[in-house]
């Protein structure tokens, strides 16, 4: 692709965003190189106030690249990142019980059984500065202060919208952004309040924390009823065979008003094994969260540059 050399500052950043998208780059990528080079461009406009943006471009072509090369360059690194942070491929299994206890060396199955651990503190925390932040932005919105506190309230919002995209690419492997959307220094007080309010993904983002918080009641609950259930299962039987000198109404067995229809012989090997299947089913649903979670963050979060 050549659409000939760039006129404006715009016009780079436009064909450095098309090549990307043509050789189906992701939209996290996309944004990162899309703030590198308008930073990059920006400062040698600085640099150079007495020249048009046509001659600091034509300059920066020869230098920095034109955008089919730029964008040439952010594929190739982004290929060999992933390639070199991908985990090994898990060997691969023919049968449906090896599919399924597969997930027991899959490092991303943790990964998100951690996370949905982890989720309710930071849904809590997201929630709350969300409500807290948006209530006094338009109660105080009259007033001098109210304004400030607005943008100074729309501007943490982008920062924990990066520290969540860095948790989620950490975590679950999705690639996530890891730049903010540029913003040029020199811009006035009240353009950027007016960017913010008109940026889609500021909006998003807000939807995003507030989502957080019924989403890790769920994930938290979850979690926690699956360990806690699979672990006493797995566990309770080995108790008792360690403990055979307790008396023998200790040994578990299951009852139905008092009568024992399934003796205890037969009853742990069976809870036994229900444990261990559960805790490798909490596995499968803990890596289908990840991905879940994952795609909703990318849709919510990361911005869409146009």
């Amino acid at each position: 692709m050549n659409a000939g050399t760039p006129q404006t500052i715009a016009e780079y950043l436009d064909q450095l965003r098309a090549t990307l998208q043509g050789r189906g780059a992701d939209p996290a990528l996309i944004q990162d190189a899309h703030y590198d080079a308008e930073e990059h461009l920006r400062g040698e406009m600085h640099d150079n106030p007495g020249k048009s943006e046509a001659e600091v471009l034509a300059k920066i072509v020869g230098s920095y690249g034109a955008p089919e090369e730029v964008a040439e360059i952010y594929v190739d690194k982004e290929v060999q990142v992933q390639q070199a942070l991908r985990p090994p491929p898990p060997r691969p299994r023919r049968t449906a019980w090896g599919r399924f206890f597969a997930v027991g060396a899959d490092p991303r199955a943790y990964a998100g059984l951690f996370y949905m651990l982890l989720s309710l503190a930071t849904g809590i925390f997201y929630f709350t500065w969300t409500v807290v932040g948006v209530t006094l932005s338009f109660g105080l919105s009259l007033l001098i202060f109210g304004v400030l506190f607005a943008l100074l309230f729309f501007g943490t919002t982008r920062v924990l919208a990066l520290v969540e995209s860095r948790i989620i690419e950490t975590m679950l492997g999705e690639r996530m952004p890891r730049r903010p959307v540029y913003t040029p220094p020199n811009q006035s007080f009240w353009r950027r309040i007016g960017d913010m309010f008109t940026d889609p993904r500021t909006w998003s983002t807000l939807l995003y924390f507030v989502l957080m918080l019924p989403l890790g009641i769920v994930y938290f609950t979850i979690a926690v009823t699956g360990i806690a259930l699979s672990l006493s299962f797995i566990f309770v039987p080995l108790v008792h065979v360690v403990a055979l000198g307790l008396p023998n109404d200790f040994s578990v067995g299951i009852n139905i008003e008092g009568t024992n229809i399934v003796p205890s012989v037969i009853a742990e090997p069976l809870l036994f094994v229900l444990g261990i299947a559960l805790l490798f089913c909490l596995l499968h649903l803990a890596r289908g969260v990840g991905r879940f979670q994952g795609a909703l963050a990318k849709s919510l979060l990361v911005r869409t540059v146009g």
